[in-house]
């Protein structure tokens, strides 16, 4: 699918992180860009930069996405791509120090992760269903969800990030084989440890130990080297109802 042609897309998360390196890069190949966020400040930011569009939205709020999705279509028309990176991370253990995981913060987690995920592709996707194809394929557009290498190897103290990008990585095959009639592409991608602004927050010394423990390239991944990926599965039509690991190989260990 030449990006050229098909120039709407969202990317959520795009405040920062994966998703700000994601919007960059399609914006550079000719996309016309959504920015979703909750950081305005940032969010804002980026979509100033490369020319996009800006929306603030609660991805776990289906009404907020639907409102973003209006002003997106609006602005740039139905979008063709959908990359979704909007996510949190906390660190909790089942039991810690005598006392339960609280559940609102599992619920949190989900919420935003796993059911934000399904909540803008869900939607998004009915929109790409509408339009014509763009190609002899019959192929409407893209859906790419983020998980990470947590979903397979979560740690200890990563139960409710673990289950919630399990979730992202167990919905893209059948959320493919639901949308394949529609000539709508499904991949995830689940990186490894990369630099993001969780990440940029520790420790020199730390940072330095966890790309210590990738195996080559021993260094932590790039937003750039997400965005590749994301946008060679635009681009491969071939690619469909499949997570990718992005990790240097690394396979994490229980801490």
């Amino acid at each position: 699918m030449d990006i050229g042609q098909i120039t709407p897309a969202i990317v959520s998360g795009a405040g920062s992180g994966l998703g700000r390196g994601t919007a960059r890069a399609l914006a550079a190949m000719g996309a016309k860009v959504t920015v979703l966020d909750v950081n305005e400040e940032g969010g804002r930011a980026v979509a100033d930069e490369i020319g996009g569009l800006f929306v603030k939205c609660d991805v776990s709020d289906p009404g907020s996405v639907a409102d973003a999705l209006a002003k997106a279509v609006e602005a740039h028309g139905t979008p063709r791509i959908l990359v979704n990176c909007a996510g949190i991370a906390v660190g909790r253990k089942t039991v810690s120090r005598g006392e339960a995981h609280d559940p609102v913060l599992f619920q949190k987690v989900i919420a935003v992760n796993l059911i934000g995920t399904f909540n803008l592709s869900s939607q998004v996707a009915l929109r790409m269903s509408e339009v014509e194809p763009l190609n002899a394929d019959g192929e409407r557009g893209v859906i790419v969800g983020t998980a990470s290498v947590a979903a397979f190897d979560g740690q200890m103290g990563q139960i409710a990030y673990a289950a919630s990008k399990a979730g992202i990585a167990g919905m893209t095959l059948p959320m493919a084989r639901d949308l394949a009639k529609s000539g709508i592409r499904v991949m995830t991608i689940a990186p490894g440890i990369f630099e993001t602004p969780m990440l940029a927050g520790m420790p020199e010394e730390v940072q330095a130990s966890l790309a210590a423990s990738i195996p080559f390239p021993s260094r932590l991944g790039t937003a750039e080297e997400y965005a590749k990926l994301a946008i060679h599965i635009v681009e491969n039509p071939m690619l469909n109802g499949e997570t990718i690991r992005l990790d240097g190989a690394i396979r994490m260990q229980p801490k």
